[in-house]
């Protein structure tokens, strides 16, 4: 297994993504925690298949304390109520609107992020559209997503080497199995339940989780 050209790369970060159904009073808590645990660059709403009243009420309260913390806030798949909302953007699947259309809505400054699964051609496509990061996994099994696609860490090596577009591991991503996916050059770990879910709160989650990147990155 290879490892990603380390000259000129930027410090990985972090990349949170909500739980698919939240209680919008304990995750908000939650959230704080998170953010208060160290070096945070995204969190993506995905509140899959739920009511459109559930993902605005969620981002009224969510959006000003990811500002507040310098962290983009992203929707997933529906760049026009992005847009209505004033999020920093948007990520789009493959089964999702497409790119072309996101970014019409949306106007040239809003981050969007395209879903390649494993496909060294879908992401080819993305990176040439314009898209501001591209999503391989997942890595390992994903207890937030069933309909994943097994994804080997070698394809973030060969996108390292190929652009300098930034690359988003995502798919059952926790402090124990991370770091291999950074030495094989992801920009960004995506992470949920490795977390939300993390036996000692989300705030020691995030530490970790920064903890390991500056390990990672202290070696290179």
């Amino acid at each position: 297994m290879g490892t990603a050209p380390e000259e000129g790369r930027e410090r990985p970060r972090l990349y949170l993504i909500s739980p698919p159904v939240i209680d919008l009073d304990t995750f908000e808590m939650a959230f704080r925690n998170a953010l208060a645990g160290g070096d945070v660059a995204c969190f993506q709403l995905r509140l899959k298949d739920r009511p459109a009243e559930e993902i605005i009420a969620a981002t009224k309260c969510l959006l000003p304390i990811a500002q507040d913390a310098g962290v983009a806030f992203l929707l997933n798949d529906d760049a026009e109520l992005a847009r209505d909302l004033d999020v920093d953007g948007v990520h789009v699947g493959q089964d999702d609107m497409p790119y072309e259309e996101a970014r019409r809505i949306l106007g040239p400054d809003a981050i969007i992020g395209v879903t390649c699964k494993n496909s060294r051609h879908l992401a080819m496509e993305a990176g040439e559209a314009g898209a501001d990061y591209v999503a391989f996994g997942a890595f390992f099994p994903s207890s937030t997503k069933s309909d994943t696609v097994k994804t080997e860490p070698d394809i973030l090596t060969w996108w390292s080497e190929t652009t300098l577009i930034p690359a988003v591991a995502i798919g059952g991503i926790t402090i124990d199995n991370a770091e291999v996916l950074l030495q094989n050059g992801a920009d960004f770990l995506a992470v949920a339940a490795g977390v939300w879910e993390y036996k000692e709160g989300p705030k020691e989650a995030v530490a970790a989780f920064n903890r390991m990147i500056d390990k990672v990155v202290a070696n290179w």
